[in-house]
């Protein structure tokens, strides 16, 4: 996936703020992607689950990928993306009796993990699957489509509680 160089935080239509938890609004309420929805799409690659650390693709996938990325900056779809190391570099963090307990990666009971992201704004599902169909992956390579919960998604008891946090943050 190749992450920084593509990496984007907001929008040229209608500015979308990334860096808050639940912050979907745009701030031009006249922008064509606010009625858009945003969806992850997320890489991931058969075997990866036992890559030794510091693994990388080869030169020619990641010039593929490159291109595709591109395409989806063009459009002006792409929010963020990033490629993730191997979980054998990662840890994982489990809560069992409500304590949490570290696990140093690789992880054996693993069968599948993430090789990497991209955040997509379009106008549906199907416009996602779109391209996520286009994607230059490997027959080893599985991309998952899922949308994002918005704000507006949840009911107002919760949407309040957001509400409250995000205010807090803007005073920090």
């Amino acid at each position: 996936m190749i992450s920084n160089a593509w990496r984007t935080s907001k929008k040229e239509e209608g500015r979308v703020d990334l860096a808050a938890p639940g912050s979907t609004h745009p701030r031009n309420p006249q922008s064509q992607r606010e009625q858009a929805m945003r969806f992850m799409m997320l890489m991931i690659p058969k075997g990866y689950e036992k890559a030794e650390p510091g693994t990388m693709p080869d030169a020619q996938a990641v010039a593929a990928m490159m291109k595709y990325n591109e395409s989806l900056q063009q459009a002006g779809v792409l929010l963020a993306l990033d490629g993730l190391h191997p979980p054998s570099m990662g840890a994982r963090v489990s809560f069992p009796g409500g304590k949490p307990r570290v696990t140093d990666g690789p992880f054996a009971e693993t069968k599948e993990v993430l090789g990497g992201y991209w955040m997509i704004q379009v106008k549906s599902k199907e416009e996602a699957i779109a391209w996520a169909s286009r994607c230059p992956a490997s027959e080893n390579e599985v991309i998952e489509v899922r949308q994002v919960q918005e704000f507006a998604d949840f009911p107002p008891d919760v949407q309040q509680e957001v509400g409250t946090f995000l205010e807090s943050q803007k005073r920090s």
